[in-house]
């Protein structure tokens, strides 16, 4: 698997601008000139590897084109990281954030770079995915969440995160509207599946921290462990809210292997090897470690799927705009509908 790519058309950056940044905002950088490379998984940020010598960081930018309100805010996600990395290691610690967007025509922030492999769709090469380690993989998964939502957000000094009163009805109404707003075209089911998902919203357990986008290839691994985890990225949509939406949204993106082919096909990863955890055994496992009652779970993953959904119809709208380039999403629009149905139909079983 190739860890970073040459930088893709159309989204590199004034190079010597940034490095001189960088030589007034970090202490004690190697001489030499800046090299970039760009992080090729993700579809919403753009994150890009940043080496001067022996010196690496992380620079972490919001997409190209224009943007929805309040989405994509690099200071807030910094400032997240810099409250959380004290009592989560796991998540890196920011250098700093800029907002002068004449440095590279966005506000960004760069922070420490963490070394260790990432698996997305495919394992890397030389790894043998035994049924044994995709077992403690799939476990790895699930302790790290149920470690999130463990920590204590007030004395980390994230009490003013989020907004965890009417948290959930807050989300049904929101995600509902960003759909109504970047549909390219009418799906038959989802009339009926957010008419189901907003009538009969759970009451939430006590908010704790929530990734919001909490999956697989979101971890670093240990190269010589892969059941050990290095760091937690991309936290954009990180707040404080229900644990059990965190859970759910994680599910969304996991696969088992008697899925159906087109689900398989919507963010392709390898959690349907043998020996990875189902989706039932996961919940088990995240309701016996966090003593958190999962009985309505399958409102919840519903929900999940829809938000998936209405994600990368956000993608795929600015695809049909022009607004990007990345021919990635070009397919988004197939899977935006694959989603909906299968959560449609998930809504009417039992």
């Amino acid at each position: 698997m190739v860890e970073t790519i040459k930088v893709r058309e159309g989204e590199d950056f004034d190079r010597k601008a940034v490095e001189e940044y960088l030589r007034r905002h970090i202490e004690g950088l190697p001489e030499g000139s800046l090299e970039v490379e760009q992080f090729p998984s993700g579809a919403s940020n753009l994150t890009y590897l940043l080496r001067i010598g022996s010196w690496e960081g992380v620079l972490r930018r919001p997409p190209l084109g224009p943007v929805p309100p309040k989405a994509h805010d690099m200071e807030r996600e910094s400032r997240l990281l810099m409250r959380l990395n004290p009592v989560y290691p796991l998540a890196p610690k920011p250098y700093f954030y800029c907002e002068d967007r004449s440095v590279i025509g966005a506000p960004f922030y760069v922070m420490e770079r963490r070394r260790g492999i990432v698996i997305d769709d495919s394992f890397p090469e030389g790894m043998e995915p035994t049924p044994e380690l995709c077992r403690g993989i799939s476990e790895t998964l699930c302790d790290t969440l149920v470690g999130l939502h463990a920590v204590d957000y007030q004395a980390a000094g994230l009490g003013d995160l989020g907004h965890p009163e009417g948290f959930l009805e807050r989300q049904v109404k929101g995600w509902i509207s960003r759909y109504e707003r970047a549909k390219t075209g009418e799906i038959p089911e989802v009339e009926p599946l957010t008419r189901w998902i907003a009538s009969d919203i759970p009451e939430s357990p006590p908010p704790t921290i929530i990734h919001n986008d909490y999956k697989l290839n979101n971890l670093i691994l240990d190269p010589e462990d892969p059941t050990e985890v290095r760091a937690v990225l991309d936290w954009e949509m990180a707040t404080v809210g229900d644990p059990l939406f965190d859970l759910a949204v994680s599910l969304s993106y996991y696969v088992e292997k008697d899925d159906p082919p087109e689900m398989k096909r919507v963010l392709p990863t390898v959690t349907d090897a043998p020996g990875f955890m189902t989706r039932e055994e996961f919940m088990q496992r995240y309701a016996e470690k966090s003593g958190r009652d999962l009985s309505r779970m399958h409102w919840y993953r519903v929900f999940g799927y829809f938000k998936l959904a209405v994600i990368l119809q956000q993608i795929y709208v600015r695809w049909v705009r022009g607004q990007t380039k990345d021919e990635r999403f070009a397919t988004f629009g197939e899977r935006v509908e694959n989603l909906v149905r299968y959560a449609y139909s998930l809504s009417r079983s039992s």
